[in-house]
């Protein structure tokens, strides 16, 4: 009679086991640089961290700068807003064409004529400041 072979669970066996296990110790102040260095590689976890530091491969280290980040979020707030008042412009526009005589039409559509100047104007200059910046501060 045939044996059969039973069912095998569980996952499947590694091809190269990393069988052998390293330990060593750092003192306070080698624990705060290694750490440090850890944060600023990326790397998913410090064995990884670790195994290119030996074997000399390349480690990304990505900085984040908060304040830009802040900056660009803000930007981009702003730049909705900007949307939005575009949309409320045209809106503006139709109803005082429709519910306003010629000559008071006119003379709303001249007041929201500068006041839309002035929003390029403003705009013209955040976009002349995020480029100033971008220039000072954002090394690529």
């Amino acid at each position: 009679m045939e044996k059969k072979q039973a069912k095998r669970t569980g996952r499947k066996p590694k091809t190269d086991p990393a069988d052998y296990k390293f330990s060593f110790r750092l003192n306070a102040q080698e624990r705060g640089k290694f750490e440090k260095l850890f944060l600023e590689s990326g790397a998913r976890d410090r064995t990884i961290f670790i195994k290119k530091s030996i074997f000399s491969e390349q480690l990304k280290v990505i900085k984040v700068d908060k304040v830009s980040m802040d900056y660009y979020i803000r930007l981009g707030e702003f730049y909705r807003q900007f949307q939005a008042i575009g949309n409320n412009y045209n809106q503006v526009v139709r109803a005082v064409q429709k519910n306003f005589g010629d000559k008071r039409a006119m003379s709303l559509l001249y007041k929201l004529e500068k006041a839309t100047l002035e929003l390029i104007l403003l705009n013209k200059r955040i976009m002349a400041l995020t480029k100033e910046y971008e220039q000072k501060w954002l090394q690529r």
